[in-house]
């Protein structure tokens, strides 16, 4: 019987902390979008439209980022201060591929480090008995 894996991604719209739940519970990962404030300079020096399209572009292949390790595991909690983890969680239910995977998201503050692994292990501990 293969292990449970299970993943936590505090995000925004320009970064990702990818924590996995497991005993030595670890940031496993921070995926960053490309859309810098100097990227957005550039852009918007070319035009207010252009700026936009750059930075939906821009968007969605952070999001696509994400998903790709989201693959890896069968439940996933999004959490994080922004509308970002429910723009993702969106496009992931919108996509067979990750039919078989439980996503869930939360609206949390600005957390630290330490406050981010502390969300992920409650969470799952508290939910553990639904996912099995």
């Amino acid at each position: 019987m293969a292990t449970a894996k299970y993943l936590g991604i505090f995000m925004d719209h320009s970064r990702a902390n990818l924590i996995e739940f497991t005993e030595e519970q670890d940031l496993i990962k921070t995926i960053e979008s490309e859309f810098t404030h100097e990227e957005k300079e550039l852009s918007m020096s070319k035009g207010e439209n252009r700026m936009h399209n750059k930075e939906q572009q821009m968007q969605l292949e952070y999001y696509k980022a994400l998903g790709e390790e989201i693959l890896n595991y069968q439940k996933v909690i999004l959490f994080g201060p922004t509308d970002a983890k429910i723009e993702l969680y969106n496009l992931l239910k919108e996509d067979n591929k990750f039919k078989n995977i439980m996503l869930d998201s939360a609206s949390t503050d600005k957390l630290s480090e330490n406050q981010q692994f502390a969300f992920v292990k409650k969470y799952f501990q508290k939910h553990l008995f639904t996912i099995l």
